[in-house]
C-alpha cells in the first residue's frame, strides 16, 4: 500500500514538473507576445478562441477571462464552426487558436478558412514548424520540457502553461485598457447570481399548475391554448403516468404552420420533438444553465429519479427574474 509520504512526494514532483514548464514559457516569451497584445488592442471585433480536447477546455477558460477583464471574446468549437457556427465570426474579429501539436486537423481547417477571410490569426502552439504556426500571423511558443504524466502523454504541463499564458494576455490587456475595479464589477454583477447557481433545480423550478403540459393524444389546438395560458413558449407532452414523451416549442409551431395547410386535426404527438433535453431535480442550477447554453434553449423539463415529469425550468428562473438586478 502506498504511504501518505509517497503520495505527497508524487504530488510535489508533478508540481515541480509543471513549475519547470512555466519557467520554460517565461524564458521563451518574446516580441511575439507583444505583437499579439497589440493585435488584440487594435481589433474592432472580438477575440474568437478555438481548440479541441483539453486545448478546447483551456480555450474556454481563456475566453471567459478575456471577456470578464474587458476584452470581448467567445469560444468557437472548430467542429461546430465547420458545420454552421462560422456565421458567428465577423470580418472585424481576431482568432486565437490553441493546439500544442500545431497539427490538429479541425483547428487547422478552421484557421485556414478564416485566414482566407483575412482575419488576423494568433496561435498558442508548442510546434513552431507546424501547419498552425505557418498559418498564423503571430505564434506564441508554448513548448514545455515534458508533461507531468509519467508517460509524457496526458496534457498536463502543456495545458497549465497555456492557461497561464492566457492569463498573462488577459491581464496585460486589462492594464493597457485602463480597466478599473469599478469596470470589473460591471462585468461581475454580484455574488447573488453565483449563490443562486449553487442551489438545486427543484428549489427554483415551476411545478403543479404552472407547468405547461398536455397528455398524449391531445389535439394541437388545445396544446396551443396551453402554451398561451402558461406563457413559457412551450408545452410538454406526457403519458398517463407522467412519463415525458416530448415537447412542442414556438419553433415547432412555426415549422408546423409551414409544413401543413391546416392543423385542425393534428395531435401533439405528430409534431412534438421527442426525447427533449431534461435535467434531474437534484442537479444544480449552474448545470441547468450550462445545458441551456450548450443547446441554445431557454426551457428545461425537470424529472425525478423515476424519470417522471415534476417541473419545468426557464432561464428567467435561474437568473431570478426581476429579483436579480445587474449593476451598471
Amino acid at each position: 500500500m502506498v504511504s501518505k509520504k509517497e503520495i505527497l512526494q508524487r504530488a510535489k514532483a508533478v508540481l515541480e514538473v509543471e513549475k519547470e514548464g512555466l519557467e520554460e514559457i517565461i524564458r521563451n516569451l518574446d516580441s511575439n507576445f507583444v505583437e499579439a497584445v497589440e493585435f488584440i488592442l487594435n481589433t474592432e471585433g472580438r477575440v474568437v478562441v478555438t481548440g479541441v480536447g483539453k486545448s478546447g477546455i483551456i480555450g474556454r477558460k481563456i475566453s471567459a477571462t478575456l471577456s470578464s477583464t474587458g476584452t470581448p471574446s467567445f469560444f468557437l468549437h472548430p467542429v461546430e464552426a465547420l458545420h454552421g457556427d462560422l456565421g458567428m465570426v465577423t470580418s472585424n474579429d481576431l482568432l486565437l487558436a490553441i493546439s500544442y501539436s500545431g497539427n490538429t486537423l479541425e483547428v487547422c481547417e478552421l484557421v485556414a478558412i478564416l485566414k482566407r477571410r483575412n482575419l488576423k490569426i494568433i496561435s498558442f502552439t508548442g510546434n513552431l514548424q507546424s501547419r498552425l504556426a505557418n498559418l498564423s500571423d503571430v505564434v506564441i511558443n508554448t513548448k514545455i520540457p515534458k508533461e507531468a504524466c509519467p508517460f509524457n502523454l496526458a496534457p498536463t504541463t502543456s495545458t497549465t502553461a497555456t492557461l497561464a499564458l492566457g492569463d498573462a494576455l488577459a491581464i496585460c490587456l486589462l492594464e493597457l485598457k485602463g480597466l478599473s475595479s469599478t469596470d470589473f464589477r460591471k462585468n461581475h454583477p454580484g455574488g447573488s447570481l453565483g449563490e443562486r447557481l449553487k442551489i438545486k433545480v427543484k428549489e427554483i423550478m415551476l411545478t403543479g399548475e404552472k407547468i405547461p403540459v398536455v397528455s398524449v393524444g391531445t389535439f394541437l389546438e388545445e396544446a396551443i391554448e396551453e402554451i398561451d395560458r402558461k406563457r413559457l413558449g412551450c408545452v410538454l407532452i406526457v403519458d398517463e403516468i407522467q412519463n415525458l414523451l416530448g415537447i412542442i416549442t414556438d419553433g415547432d409551431l412555426r415549422r408546423t404552420i409551414l409544413r401543413y395547410k391546416t392543423f385542425k386535426d393534428l395531435k401533439v404527438e405528430e409534431v412534438m420533438t421527442k426525447k427533449p433535453k431534461v435535467i434531474e431535480e437534484n442537479r444544480l442550477a449552474y448545470e441547468a444553465l450550462e445545458l441551456m447554453e450548450k443547446h441554445l434553449i431557454t426551457v428545461l423539463p425537470v424529472i425525478n429519479y423515476d424519470q417522471k415529469l415534476v417541473g419545468i425550468l426557464h432561464l428567467h428562473d435561474i437568473l431570478g427574474k426581476g429579483s436579480f438586478k445587474f449593476t451598471i
